[in-house]
């Protein structure tokens, strides 16, 4: 603070100023740490005055314009701010009225016409979906409870209870509910929460583990990448009499096992017949499993059609369906012809190879008879269809770069995808050849040509073109069947890895690697963790989980898996609370495979073109109950005239939208939401709106609100 005398000074040079624009002399202050002084300086003329006043002027009429630049500015920010925040409430409004229409509706799909297959339905979800409602109907008590106690004035700023506060003397406790309360504090202290607790623990250590896998996986991609690791095919400058051409032209036979896939047989079978191979030296199989006469007639003409076009084609249907693909493609490998063959490529339905998808495969089996398979990467011409597809484009591309070229790269082993890949056939016959054992075939295949010493090739930059189921029911059912799968496999060769001649690394990678920790354990703890023990400490605050559990790693993780996709980028959020929400379909998939259970085998044909799996639901332990006993060539007359009739009205029908509920998810919506209302009492932020959007994704995956509807 300036002295008493500056301050006078400071008032004297005031009026002298003002008298100076009447006759006086200017004077100039000049500051001084840490007092005031003024030295006067000679006068300025009238001519400098004159101008000083013209840039005082100008100054204030620059000023004047900067206000109003930065007032339009402002304006223009607050409107934008206001647009935006109308954009987020019309959201919520749109996205409300969706629910309630969506809930007014009901259950809009057809129920499964037999009573008995309804029956086994829900014999197979009953216990899981029993125990979820427990801890539902468990949180939203609990939560009353402690709403009750947070009004009387029991609540706590954090989740540790200082139980010294609370019986400071024996008149402490007054009345019913605070005795009540008071009890439920010690037995959750001295009961509950330990074991909670200690589950808690263990989920994380494993979460820490699995996260360590993938950094490791993703660094070893870097790796690949920084060093531009490749795997390169020998050269061949032989050419091959029939074509002229130079290069490797072993016989190959190319297989197209499909069943009912009305929708893309067409573009599958073209496809395949263009491939750029000698034509003497490829057999091309259609093997078709379809029960209905007219995807058979269908298909067949379109065998016939390519047939006369000059291409080495064969249809091949069967009568009896055992073992559905494994079957299939076991039966076709049975035929007498197939021993002139060396190598044999198998394509899904919905797989459009490029021509030169065998050029760039092949020639990699040239001189190196340890390898038993080459297998390429998916590509996906649907991906950017809806939010389902986006995301699980995510999950499908870290598992192609990440996964496979890795564990290709360094231990030459990785599970077959059961499309897209070459195989020796001579590999196959060494390994048992195709079973019905499990619900997937290629993995067992691939574990058991490993254990053989068979070695696999992953090509990243060979890409074969498929379709993403865009219904949340196809994608459901699929993921079934790809996590109880493995666990199936799993009880079935753990003996054989055990007593299999291979290094202990190899089955270290089998056994711990392979199966137990990106098979099992991963489900296990997303779904355990994130779903049940989180939002019961939010009812049990005495069992914590830290801040980094729950925000932290998870978003660094996906923010790894992310990487192989770039420009899914903005989706991040929704996929991790997508991937937490999937861990109920996975985490029951995977205990159906583990124990046995009802819905272990079960076997869905996913639908492709965005609609939903057929109601084709059969099971290999049932297989003998069901066959197709029918001729295999049918009525073509018939067939022809009921399909343009059912072109026709469906023509003049508006395709009608339907949707599920799925209850298990919508179970779950409500036990996140309510422990996400219990963590306000005890402000806790990051668990607060990770259990509220969890809960509203769970939400809009139980009302069937994400992806394609059903036709």
């Amino acid at each position: 603070m300036a002295p008493p005398s500056s301050t006078a000074s400071f008032g004297w040079w005031k009026k002298k100023s003002h008298a100076h624009r009447g006759g006086g002399t200017p004077v100039v202050i000049k500051m001084e740490n840490p007092n005031w002084s003024m030295v006067e300086l000679e006068a300025p003329s009238e001519e400098d005055f004159l101008r000083a006043e013209h840039h005082t002027a100008a100054a204030n009429k620059t000023r004047n314009r900067n206000a109003k630049q930065l007032t339009w500015v402002l304006l223009l920010k607050a409107h934008k701010a206001a647009g935006c925040l109308t954009s987020i409430a019309s959201a919520f409004f749109s996205l409300g009225s969706l629910v309630r229409r969506r809930v007014a509706a009901g259950r809009t799909d057809q129920p499964p016409t037999s009573a008995d297959t309804h029956e086994i339905q829900k014999l197979r979800t009953r216990f899981f979906y029993s125990c979820i409602k427990l801890f539902l109907w468990l949180s939203v008590v609990l939560f009353a409870f402690e709403l009750c106690a947070y009004f009387k004035g029991w609540h706590f700023a954090t989740p540790n209870l200082q139980l010294q506060y609370i019986f400071q003397s024996p008149l402490a406790i007054k009345g019913a509910f605070d005795l009540l309360y008071s009890s439920w504090v010690l037995v959750r202290v001295h009961y509950l929460a330990p074991p909670l607790q200690f589950l808690a623990n263990a989920c994380i250590v494993l979460f820490l583990i699995q996260s360590l896998d993938r950094l490791i996986l993703c660094l070893g991609c870097f790796w690949i990448r920084f060093k531009r690791i490749k795997p390169v095919p020998k050269h061949d400058d032989t050419s091959d009499l029939e074509s002229g051409q130079k290069g490797f032209f072993p016989m190959v036979l190319v297989q197209i096992p499909m069943c009912n896939e009305k929708e893309v047989y067409q573009q599958s079978i073209a496809a395949v017949c263009n491939l750029d191979w000698p034509k003497s030296k490829i057999l091309i199989q259609v093997l078709d499993d379809s029960d209905d006469p007219t995807a058979q007639t269908l298909i067949k003409e379109e065998v016939l059609k390519w047939q006369e076009a000059g291409a080495n084609i064969v249809y091949r249907h069967r009568i009896l369906r055992d073992g559905y693909k494994a079957g299939n493609l076991k039966s076709a490998m049975n035929c007498s012809y197939v021993k002139d063959y060396e190598f044999v490529a198998i394509f899904d339905a919905d797989f459009q190879p490029n021509p030169d998808f065998l050029r760039r495969t092949v020639p990699h089996f040239k001189d190196n008879e340890e390898l038993g398979l080459v297998q390429a990467r998916w590509s996906f011409v649907n991906k950017d269809e809806n939010l389902l597809t986006r995301l699980q484009d995510i999950n499908l591309s870290f598992h192609f770069e990440v996964e496979q070229q890795v564990n290709g790269v360094f231990i030459n082993f990785f599970g077959f995808n059961g499309t897209a890949g070459v195989w020796r056939i001579k590999a196959l016959e060494d390994s048992g050849g195709w079973m019905e054992r499990t619900t997937v075939e290629d993995m067992d295949i691939a574990v058991r040509a490993h254990l053989r010493g068979w070695k696999f090739i992953f090509l990243n930059d060979v890409e074969c073109q498929c379709e993403l189921p865009e219904s949340y029911e196809a994608y459901r059912k699929q993921q079934h069947r790809w996590h109880s799968g493995p666990m199936q496999l799993f009880r079935l060769c753990l003996p054989d890895i055990i007593r299999a001649k291979i290094s202990m690394g190899k089955k270290f990678n089998l056994i711990f690697l392979f199966f137990l920790l990106r098979k099992l354990i991963l489900p296990f703890y997303s779904f355990t963790l994130f779903c049940i023990i989180l939002p019961m400490t939010m009812f049990i605050p005495e069992a914590e989980l830290p801040a980094w559990v729950v925000c932290y790693i998870p978003a660094t993780m996906s923010f790894l898996n992310i990487l192989p996709a770039p420009k899914s980028f903005p989706f991040i959020v929704p996929y991790l609370l997508f991937e937490n929400t999937m861990s109920v379909t996975k985490f029951n998939a995977m205990i159906s495979g583990l124990f046995q259970l009802g819905s272990a085998y079960e076997w869905v044909v996913t639908k492709k073109s965005g609609r939903s799996s057929e109601g084709d639901l059969v099971s290999l332990v049932e297989k003998e109950s069901k066959h197709n006993k029918g001729s295999s060539v049918p009525n073509l007359s018939e067939v022809k005239m009921e399909t343009k009739q059912e072109k026709m009205v469906s023509k003049k029908k508006k395709k009608k939208k339907h949707n599920r509920i799925y209850m298990k998810e919508l179970t779950l919506a409500f036990l996140l939401l309510t422990a996400s209302a219990r963590s306000l009492l005890s402000a806790q932020g990051i668990h607060f709106y990770f259990l509220l959007f969890q809960g509203v994704s769970f939400l809009l995956v139980g009302l069937d609100l994400i992806g394609e509807q059903l036709d």
